[in-house]
């Protein structure tokens, strides 16, 4: 039964990631459609519960006032449908409603609807430009999907499922007090108004201190991962000291907004149980006031005071709650900066495969200045034959690696042309053009992944004796065959660890 839920919802649809929209709605709707309808459920099982369990506060009234004026020998007789009904609501109907809510919350959204944001941005941003993570660290990039995925799950079921529970649990608990005297409402209204100015004084303030904590801590877990992805820099100069300083600085930029934060949460916390003590206080002396002039029977003062009561363990409740979709709606605010960036290098909308023969190349005027006003490449006009060799020599900074870079169309150029076989580069799907280019690299990094899928990384699908006589060919099939990790693979199936730590600088370059 429960996978049956939990297939409800594809957590990796096929559709192409466009860029999403800005603003927060549309930020949040866009990775939110695939979801809505299952949210929309949850709330209408919320608004059920809320009213059910208000109707239980009414019941609770009613037997009080039966209780007090009943012939005990003729009670059960006089009340035995009444009291079925309540029986029947609170030991089937609630359960029953509370474990379609439950399934729905844990099966249904809570892993597939932050997995369909998650894959998505994922997949947009592995088609952002070169340029684009030249600007980022990678640590940062990766804590901001994950972080940015859950904030929109935790803001938007807030939203339609905290939210619609408090908000119907408020209108159902003033109709059942208003239907024992209006003048019961009173302090309710009062504390609802309280209330209210309290969460608009404090949480913007705490939304905008969220904001700029969430910032900070991709800002420090980017520079934490970056030390240890360079590690062997960090060893080799000695400056372990240097780089504890250096991921101080972004801690100590971290704390402080914590600690701001946590002021701001004191207030509150403090001033919310003012508030409750308040309508506590005033509910009952009401409820003395109102029973002393025969207006309210004793059954509606239990009705009145349960409310109250329950009024003062909600509000702390509802405070972290309030507290935490602003927390998260800055999480997604500062998301967004990034996810919302257009993609530098796109294909055109009528891009075709390369069609890539013979591999004649011809760069025709070339200009590329990385934005700037001048530099790099201008005016470049280079012929190369098919099968025939070439070397570029010039000085570190001339444009060489750039060249090629942008013969890969990592980069757009800002002016020229290049032609494969007589074809525009960019008039080719980019998978299609950089499938048709082999490039050896100075980068020996590999990926934390096996020996097989490092050799098997250009070719989706190729045999283990076709990356054996590989690994023979490049003479790196002796020490594979001996390679071993701390998990006990072995040969093909060791892994290599970040960037191909645990192979020496020969391993990793054959």
């Amino acid at each position: 039964m429960f996978r049956f839920f939990e297939n409800r919802i594809n957590p990796y649809p096929d559709r192409e990631p466009g860029t999403p929209p800005q603003g927060l709605v549309a930020f949040c709707w866009h990775y939110s459609r695939a979801a809505m309808p299952w949210l929309i459920v949850m709330s209408l099982l919320t608004a059920m519960i809320a009213v059910i369990e208000v109707t239980l506060f009414g019941f609770l009234g009613r037997i009080v006032d039966w209780l007090s004026s009943a012939n005990r020998e003729t009670f059960l007789s006089d009340e035995s449908g009444r009291l079925v009904v309540m029986g029947a609501t609170l030991m089937l109907v609630l359960p029953l409603v509370v474990f379609l809510h439950s399934v729905i919350v844990h099966q249904v959204l809570l892993g597939n609807y932050p997995m369909i944001a998650r894959w998505q941005m994922h997949r947009y941003l592995l088609r952002q430009s070169m340029q684009f993570f030249a600007n980022e660290f990678a640590g940062r990039v990766a804590t901001k999907i994950m972080q940015t995925s859950l904030a929109i799950r935790e803001a938007v079921m807030k939203l339609m499922d905290i939210f619609v529970f408090v908000a119907v649990y408020f209108a159902s608990m003033i109709y059942l007090v208003a239907q024992s005297d209006w003048r019961l409402v009173l302090p309710l209204v009062l504390w609802m108004v309280v209330y209210g100015g309290l969460i608009w004084w404090f949480v913007p303030k705490l939304r905008q201190v969220s904001e700029r904590q969430a910032d900070a801590r991709s800002a420090m877990t980017g520079r934490v991962v970056d030390s240890y992805t360079n590690i062997g820099t960090v060893k080799l100069f000695s400056h372990a000291g240097r780089e504890a300083r250096y991921a101080r600085e972004s801690m100590d930029g971290f704390l402080q907004t914590v600690h701001g934060q946590m002021r701001l949460v004191t207030l509150f916390q403090t001033s919310i149980y003012l508030n409750n003590c308040l309508v506590v206080f005033l509910i009952a002396a009401m409820s003395i006031w109102l029973w002393l002039g025969s207006v309210v029977t004793v059954g509606a003062i239990a009705v009145a005071i349960s409310l109250a009561l329950r009024i003062n363990g909600m509000s702390q409740w509802i405070m972290w709650e309030v507290s935490a979709l602003f927390e998260n709606i800055g999480v997604i605010h500062d998301g967004m900066g990034m996810m919302t960036v257009e993609q530098a290098v796109v294909d055109a909308s009528n891009a075709r495969s390369l069609e890539a023969r013979q591999g004649r190349i011809e760069f025709d005027g070339i200009r590329f200045h990385y934005g700037k006003e001048g530099g790099v490449i201008e005016d470049l006009t280079l012929n190369i034959a098919a099968g025939e060799k070439i070397g570029l020599v010039g000085r570190s900074g001339a444009g060489k690696t750039t060249l090629t870079n942008l013969l890969l169309r990592f980069y757009d150029l800002e002016g020229g042309m290049i032609r494969i076989d007589g074809q525009d580069i960019s008039m080719a799907t980019q998978d299609s053009l950089r499938a048709r280019i082999g490039v050896v690299t100075q980068d020996t990094s590999l990926l934390h992944r096996s020996i097989r899928d490092n050799i098997a990384y250009g070719r989706e699908s190729v045999s283990d004796d076709e990356i054996i006589q590989a690994a023979k060919r490049a003479k790196a099939w002796d020490f594979i065959s001996e390679l071993s990790d701390q998990k006990g693979r072995t040969g093909l199936d060791a892994h290599v660890g970040e960037r191909g730590v645990k192979l020496s600088g020969g391993q990793r370059q054959r």
